[in-house]
């Protein structure tokens, strides 16, 4: 029987990183003049994968927000694989925001994938896997061109690859 080689089309996101830019958001705010006597927050809900952004008003919010996007992206965090909700006003006149941080695909997402990869019209094989897409080849060349196609497009979520064997 020929080898066949694979790699998984994931969508992980390290929380231990995500981590890592929140404690750095919370250290840079407590040193800031600008957040000086403010309610301004970041929290990281591990179990939930939930980050909740709390502010003062519209401008400490985006401020915050800023500061933990550039936190992320120094940690090689993709900002794709975060997922925003509303601010909402909360009861004590603050403002807060929850983002979630994405944790596999959708099976929406997986079927987008399995079609880009269907039209390279390559011998490869795919298989949606719980929250993740499968492609195996006989060609490690076949796969890399698969690779190569999804590094090209710009999709709206977080991609990335995993146990290429």
């Amino acid at each position: 029987m020929a080898q066949s080689f694979s790699f998984d089309v994931v969508s992980k996101i390290d929380l231990e990183e995500v981590l890592n830019a929140v404690n750095q958001a919370t250290k840079e705010m407590s040193q800031r003049f600008d957040f000086k006597d403010s309610k301004s927050s970041v929290t990281l809900n591990r179990k939930d994968r939930e980050i909740t952004l709390v502010a003062d008003d519209d401008m400490k919010r985006r401020s915050v927000l800023e500061i933990l996007h550039g936190r992320l992206a120094k940690r090689g965090v993709s900002l794709k694989g975060l997922e925003y909700g509303p601010p909402e006003v909360a009861f004590s006149g603050t403002i807060t925001q929850k983002i979630v941080v994405q944790s596999g695909l959708s099976p929406e997402h997986c079927k987008e994938i399995v079609k880009i990869i269907k039209s390279l019209q390559l011998n490869v094989k795919t298989s949606i896997q719980d929250a993740q897409v499968r492609v195996s080849s006989p060609k490690k060349d076949d796969l890399q061109a698969v690779i190569q196609r999804l590094r090209g497009e710009d999709f709206s979520y977080h991609v990335g690859f995993d146990n290429l064997r």
